[in-house]
Order: C-alpha cells, then structure tokens, then sequence
C-alpha cells in the first residue's frame, strides 16, 4: 500500500515504514507525530488506486519525527567586476527527518 500525499507544495510517494525529508514545521519535535491529511492518492496495490478531486476524502498518513537537522549550506555570491562590489551570503535549510508510521483511507 502507497499513498502520494503533498506538503509545502511538493508531492511525495510514501509507503508504511519509508523515511523522508520535509520542511521543517514549528512544534514538530523528534518523537511526535505528524498527520498529513492532503492525500492526493491511495492504492493498495490491488486493482485501481483511489484517486482525489484533489484529495482522497477521509484518507490520512501518519508519520513519526526522527529528528531535525539542517541541510548543507548553500552560499550566493554576487560582485561587479571593477568597482569593489562583493557580496557572500550563506544559508542552511532546516527539516525534518519523518517515517511513515500508518496510511489510512
């Protein structure tokens, strides 16, 4: 059984036991749970998979916080050649690390 379920305007296909990365959120700690109710769609892996308009009505994922890191850094830079303009900016994405605990229909 697999579900596409969509968070902070991305898509992602999750099965029961799966670990991935999402943005991080506030109050999400490691050991809590998270519910994503925007599922988009459920199959079971028999016959044809539930599809929403746009999401499945009553269908849920349930998944358990790992923990909350933060990515590598990704640095901009910009300058002007020859008239001393240099500018260096860094940044880190934060996000948490969740696994799939339960998908309900």
């Amino acid at each position: 059984m697999y579900a596409i379920v969509e968070d902070s305007g991305t898509q992602i296909r999750v099965a029961e036991g799966d670990e991935f990365e999402i943005d991080l959120r506030e109050g999400a700690e490691a050991g809590s749970e998270i519910v994503f109710d925007r599922v988009l769609l459920i199959s079971s892996g028999e016959g044809e998979p539930t599809i929403g308009l746009p999401y499945v009505e009553g269908a849920s994922v349930k998944a358990e916080v790992l923990e909350q890191f933060r990515a590598e850094k990704v640095t901009s830079i910009k300058f002007k050649r020859r008239k001393g303009y240099r500018r260096n900016k860094g940044h880190r994405q934060p996000y948490l690390q969740v696994r799939v605990t339960g998908i309900s229909a």
